[in-house]
């Protein structure tokens, strides 16, 4: 018991630490939106890719939160059989569906900063 918790506390911290990066993608993505402005054309490259990965990101969390809620409505009568109380009585699957959401966003902030401090 003691196990899982410490593991989704580093996870939740790694999910954190992934989204905290998000304000500095924003302020590099911000030169490059201004450059593709000037340019005059409505959908260039950056922006096209940066409201695609957060479409992605998004839809990506969505089913990922709602196959989180599936498990552990999978998981109700096992653990009341067990003794258990339910993970969807007492908060737990509520932390992971949002856990398994929130990772999507995570992972790709990580990779635009990274893709975005290569080019500076």
């Amino acid at each position: 018991m003691r196990k899982t918790r410490r593991r989704r506390v580093q996870e939740a911290n790694s999910i954190g630490a992934g989204l905290m990066l998000a304000p500095m993608v924003a302020m590099m993505r911000l030169p490059l939106m201004a450059m593709e402005a000037r340019s005059g054309e409505p959908w260039s490259a950056e922006t096209a890719r940066a409201v695609s990965e957060k479409t992605v990101a998004m839809a990506e969390g969505a089913v990922a939160a709602q196959m989180s809620f599936l498990q552990s409505a999978a998981r109700f009568w096992p653990e009341v059989l067990s003794g258990q109380t339910p993970s969807l009585l007492n908060g737990v699957a509520a932390e992971r569906s949002i856990s398994a959401a929130l990772k999507p966003a995570s992972r790709a902030v990580k990779a635009n900063f990274r893709r975005l401090s290569s080019k500076a």
